[in-house]
């Protein structure tokens, strides 16, 4: 299983500087946006430049990249007094994955079967410290939990992830999957919804991401490429809290209207964005720095 610890860090704290989580969420953002795509290095200068436009300080922003590079997601290269940085494969991978499943918040559910994932699974008293681990995994991967040690999950295509989650984490013996739909004997599909999953605040988070981006048009430059990539890294930690229920189960739900939002944003922004990068990468290189 993917190493999850390196997904969006979606209890970021709203307003007031960034903390080192959400520093390393901004950096994992630049990195999936504008290193990864351009396919070459980056200097530790051209990260400064863009991270502390986005309000992280020069502090925050040098031991997000150190500790990033301790964990393996990017190696650096010494020239002089600068280093030059390369993101390694098994960050491109999971970029990769953050990025698909970011973007699935606007596919459509319209063909939802009824069926979904049901998992029992009990943490056994000498893996007690994967139970972090555990919840953050199955969050990530769309499930809810409306009772303790119970799991829930409306897309059966995610069933090989789940399997992964359990196996990795050496819960296979103390779990128990099936497929299946629910019945009337117990409780219905609204009450275990709302039992299952916080959908007031992933409500609130969607309005007020609309509020702040709906009808925006930042000026080219630096405005437009931290406005950017400020709405990038704010999307992608809304798969962790949102199931993407179908719409015959979530009637009106506020983040198709936000996902429809953020694509049109992402599409309309995202070149002069990266226009912007290769500016900021040529005036940040050391040979150009007097």
């Amino acid at each position: 299983m993917a190493d999850r610890t390196i997904r969006p860090e979606s209890d970021r704290r709203q307003g007031g500087p960034p903390t080192e989580g959400s520093a390393r969420s901004l950096l994992l953002t630049v990195l999936g946006e504008l290193v990864v795509p351009d396919g070459k290095q980056v200097w530790t200068a051209s990260l400064l430049y863009v991270l502390r436009g986005l309000g992280v300080s020069e502090q925050t922003v040098r031991q997000a990249i150190m500790r990033a590079s301790d964990r393996g997601w990017i190696s650096g290269e010494r020239v002089g007094r600068n280093v030059c940085w390369s993101v390694q494969p098994v960050v491109m991978q999971l970029l990769d994955e953050v990025t698909q499943r970011a973007t699935s918040l606007s596919d459509s559910a319209e063909n939802w079967d009824g069926n979904g994932i049901f998992l029992n699974v009990t943490i056994p008293q000498d893996l007690k410290g994967v139970r972090k681990r555990l919840y953050s995994a199955l969050g990530w991967a769309g499930f809810g939990s409306p009772f303790p040690g119970l799991w829930t999950n409306p897309h059966v295509d995610r069933l090989d992830e789940t399997r992964a989650i359990i196996e990795e984490l050496g819960l296979r013996d103390s779990s128990i999957v099936s497929i299946g739909r629910l019945t009337d004997a117990g409780l219905t599909a609204p009450e275990i919804i709302e039992r299952a999953w916080n959908l007031d605040g992933v409500a609130d988070r969607y309005a007020k991401l609309l509020d702040t981006y709906e009808g925006l048009e930042p000026e080219p430059g630096d405005e437009l490429l931290f406005r950017y990539l400020a709405l990038v890294d704010e999307w992608r930690k809304f798969p962790e809290m949102d199931p993407q229920l179908p719409p015959d189960v979530l009637p009106n739900w506020i983040g198709r209207r936000a996902a429809e939002t953020f694509a049109t944003l992402r599409a309309r922004w995202g070149p002069g964005a990266r226009t912007r990068w290769e500016e900021v990468v040529r005036a940040t290189e050391p040979s150009s720095r007097s």
